[in-house]
């Protein structure tokens, strides 16, 4: 089993959400436009790629796990909108796939072989082509008075503090390559999260996935949701979220 595999009917639904307002501001500034074909690399349920399917013209997925590769047909089904799937590693691509004008990638680059991929956007992003790295976090400023606690809570669960799968560096990974770091967009929002469901987020990472905490998940899911009550008012807290794209052009 792959280590993202028990973490399937938990990730869209628990893990910070990207906003509506984040891929209208994507896509206005970077001019989307139904000419374009865009490629979600690591797709998993297909968040980005249906997020930003309403302003390119055709979204392919690729992911190595067959459950996500399932739930992001599921999604693409209840939203009536057209999504090729791929299953594999993106590295393993083949040369026949194509090129697209835009390639995303979300919270799966620090997975990815770091030569194989530089490699990979030589050949899959078109001329004048886009490669747009996304991530949307709880604001770690001291806005999210939660967010420390929470953070040692799953540190502890996990038994790792998540430094073995830091998120690559865009800049150094793309050296050598005809691409650079161009510029970065960030959009802020808020919702509304129960602390049962921010216990529940944590099953969503691979170092604290069901798999891994087996009969030890009912007592991290009480432990964290007590932690987070005192946060919480009127059976909520409040989460304040950035999401960011990380934007790559030729140079």
């Amino acid at each position: 089993m792959s280590r993202f595999a028990t973490t399937v009917p938990l990730y869209a639904q628990f893990r910070p959400p990207y906003p509506p307002a984040f891929f209208r501001t994507v896509a206005e500034r970077l001019g989307f436009s139904k000419q374009h074909a865009l490629i979600d690399l690591g797709t998993g349920p297909g968040l980005l790629a249906l997020g930003f399917a309403a302003y390119v013209g055709r979204i392919v997925g690729v992911d190595p796990e067959p459950a996500m590769i399932a739930a992001a047909r599921e999604a693409a089904v209840r939203t009536g909108q057209a999504f090729a799937l791929i299953e594999g590693r993106a590295e393993q691509l083949p040369h026949d796939v194509g090129t697209f004008e835009v390639v995303t990638i979300g919270r799966a680059l620090h997975w990815m072989d770091r030569a194989a991929i530089a490699a990979l956007f030589e050949r899959l992003v078109a001329p004048n082509g886009v490669i747009v790295v996304c991530s949307a976090r709880s604001a770690a400023d001291g806005r999210n008075p939660w967010l420390d606690e929470y953070n040692a809570a799953r540190q502890f669960w996990s038994g790792t503090d998540g430094s073995a799968h830091h998120r690559q560096d865009l800049a150094a990974l793309l050296g050598g390559t005809r691409f650079r770091l161009a510029e970065t967009i960030e959009v802020e929002s808020n919702h509304e999260i129960t602390p049962r469901d921010l216990a529940q987020r944590v099953l969503t990472f691979s170092t604290s996935s069901p798999a891994v905490l087996g009969d030890k998940a009912g007592a991290m899911l009480a432990d964290v949701e007590r932690r987070m009550q005192r946060f919480s008012r009127e059976g909520v807290i409040t989460e304040i979220v950035v999401s960011k794209a990380e934007i790559a052009r030729e140079t």
